[in-house]
């Protein structure tokens, strides 16, 4: 019952924006691109900024990292041998490759592990957030429709204010620059309502799929990279890494959480397969209802 308490509150955000856009109808990208590039940034940079750095973060880059590339060649391969075009190919990495580590990954860590291990889940959430708006953005724009290949992907990446939100909160942290409590204040309001939104975007986008013309079959590809080969390759992963046994727990865990909201606000701002990525990263949410308990009795 614990578990359902922090999956009921996700699915009622997504049932706020559904029922929004249905009955009043918004300009979805319009709303995606003020959380993406006013409300994340700002998420961003009070991650960096309050979450202390360790040697811990080491091992938790590499990790992420290695896993997140190890993934993106799963799907390419997979890519590969069904003939996907390079924007299908770029939504299915959005759909695989990023987990959702903040609002549900870290709830779920706090319940099985308590603080001790909560403070592993956030330095995985940080890093996870630079990976989203480097490589997460670079598949994004590299599946547009109105890109013209790595070059403006990688001015993509460039422009994204996000990346420059982290650099700026962990350079803020590291020469110990005190921010007011008047500015911290303001910082929080638009760090907190930042997720929520991203939320409320992708059940808005959902209101707009029809069922019907749903890529069943690569949306199946993209479950299994996400909820089945993403915790295997973990495990992996872990065998090599010098951390302890509880840490290695909460990697295989957070790798196993479904598909990263994020990615839907991503893949609306540059229109790269945006009912797709939607679409995986609501029934990914759905399934890991089943999956999770799995994954905890392996790995516990």
């Amino acid at each position: 019952m614990e578990f359902l308490t922090i999956l009921l509150p996700i699915f009622g955000i997504f049932a706020i924006g559904f029922i929004g856009q249905k009955k009043i109808g918004f300009d979805t990208k319009t709303i995606s691109t003020m959380a993406l590039y006013i409300m994340s940034p700002v998420l961003v940079f009070q991650t960096f900024y309050t979450t202390p750095f360790n040697v811990d973060y080491l091992y938790l880059t590499f990790y992420t990292f290695v896993l997140c590339f190890s993934l993106i060649a799963v799907v390419y391969m997979i890519a590969f041998f069904h003939g996907y075009s390079t924007p299908e190919t770029c939504g299915m990495i959005l759909a695989s490759s990023f987990m959702n580590n903040g609002n549900y990954g870290t709830p779920v860590v706090l319940l099985l592990f308590g603080a001790t291990g909560l403070k592993s889940a956030i330095i995985l959430m940080v890093i996870q957030q630079l990976v989203m708006c480097t490589v997460g953005v670079y598949y994004a724009a590299k599946g547009s429709p109105e890109g013209n290949g790595i070059r403006s992907a990688l001015r993509a990446v460039q422009r994204m204010p996000t990346m420059y939100g982290g650099l700026l909160g962990a350079t803020f942290q590291l020469l110990n620059i005190p921010l007011s409590s008047a500015v911290q204040e303001a910082v929080g309001l638009v760090a907190d309502a930042a997720i929520p939104t991203v939320m409320i975007v992708l059940g808005m986008q959902l209101a707009r799929i029809s069922i019907k013309h749903l890529a069943k079959a690569k949306i199946s590809w993209s479950l299994i990279v996400k909820l089945a080969i993403s915790p295997a390759i973990a495990y992996m992963l872990t065998l090599f890494l010098p951390v302890d046994d509880m840490v290695k727990q909460i990697m295989i865990i957070m790798a196993a959480m479904p598909t990263a909201a994020n990615t839907t606000m991503y893949a609306l701002q540059f229109n790269t397969e945006p009912e797709f990525v939607s679409s995986t990263t609501l029934i990914s949410t759905s399934l890991s209802l089943a999956t999770l308990p799995i994954i905890f009795m392996m790995v516990l």
